[in-house]
């Protein structure tokens, strides 16, 4: 299953992702996370050090201009054997640290953005093993041609109506190209959060309160993982799954 994780920066997507694609891996199941976002940091919420992170494939330009070389370029560039390659196996999970695909959305033809979407493509499209992917603040950087291939979405957002509205534009714009499959996910919310009515957000599946044990340890460690709350979580993760799954 192949799952896309979207929201303003900020409100805990990264985290999310780390938390689900730890609970499938515990499960047994095959698991490659993709970090796609501009802050990069989901090799850090899995507990790794900065210099243990791989490097983002956005920014190889080696490998890019092997791949893809410049001026004339390949617009479908062999990517099938970079997985194994550029990816860190983390636990009993692979994080791969893909960057983001600036004006893709827009037709960019750049040859980093080639690479980076044909990578995208032939993980999202081919491989058989659950792909979660961090994204940006949107979808649009997938490209149509992706994004139908994506079996689910989850929407992440905090209680506040910036954040909301973002995740209802990220939803409708999902919706237009064809991923209707959707989940919102409401983080550091208290329990009785009224959520108010906002055009387009997607149905509401789990309320995440802000968690004692990952507050404590903020300032000390970047890693969202082993956290007293992880029965709490691996819960939040199997819901989430099953609404996506229906």
């Amino acid at each position: 299953m192949k799952l896309a994780v979207a929201g303003k920066g900020g409100v805990g997507k990264t985290s999310l992702t780390a938390w689900l694609g730890d609970y499938l891996a515990r499960k047994g199941e095959e698991v490659m996370l993709l970090d796609a976002d501009t802050a990069l940091s989901l090799g850090q919420a899995l507990g790794l050090e900065e210099h243990d992170i791989p490097t983002p494939l956005i920014q190889n330009k080696g490998l890019i201009k092997e791949r893809v070389g410049e001026g004339f370029f390949q617009i479908n560039p062999k990517v099938d054997d970079l997985p194994d390659r550029l990816s860190k196996q983390v636990g009993n999970l692979r994080l791969m640290v893909m960057g983001t695909i600036s004006d893709a959305g827009s037709g960019c033809a750049c040859s980093p953005n080639a690479l980076v979407k044909a990578m995208l493509a032939h993980l999202i499209v081919k491989n058989q093993q659950w792909i979660i992917v961090d994204l940006e603040a949107g979808v649009e950087h997938l490209g149509r041609g992706t994004v139908e291939y994506v079996d689910g979405l989850i929407v992440v957002s905090e209680p506040s109506i910036r954040a909301l509205q973002t995740a209802a534009r990220i939803s409708v714009l999902a919706r237009q190209m064809g991923l209707d499959r959707q989940v919102l996910i409401l983080n550091r919310a208290s329990s009785d959060f009224v959520l108010p009515d906002i055009k387009g957000l997607p149905p509401l599946t789990a309320v995440i309160p802000v968690l004692p044990s990952l507050a404590s340890r903020q300032l000390e460690s970047s890693s969202v993982l082993d956290l007293a709350e992880k029965d709490y979580l691996d819960d939040i993760a199997a819901r989430i799954i099953t609404s996506l799954m229906k």
